[in-house]
């Protein structure tokens, strides 16, 4: 048992108003709760979200990133003409461990 006289009333049946009709009852601590967004007419769970973009940002987005690929790059050691090409690649040396 609850110590008395320290905990809220306890509403089992509180009503879950959404634009001035009932939309749930649930149990809380008021008779009535007043929301503006629920479950039953938020767009991500209905399934009907839209995608807004009213300035364009995407498309800039696109423009900024999407360059496009005329040539593949090349590295400094092939343009020189430098490079390692058709030679094994050497291994590296161990480097020494130390000892206690």
């Amino acid at each position: 048992m609850p110590k008395p006289g320290i905990h809220p009333d306890w509403y089992p049946e509180a009503k879950v108003f959404c634009n001035g009709e009932v939309v749930m009852t649930v149990g809380s601590t008021k008779p009535q709760l007043h929301v503006d967004i629920w479950s039953g007419n938020h767009p991500f769970y209905t399934g009907t979200q839209k995608i807004i973009d009213t300035e364009g940002r995407v498309e800039r987005f696109m423009r900024k990133y999407n360059k496009p690929a005329s040539t593949p790059a090349k590295s400094k050691t092939a343009e020189k003409g430098t490079g390692t090409q058709g030679q094994k690649a050497q291994p590296k040396p161990a480097r020494p461990t130390k000892k206690k």
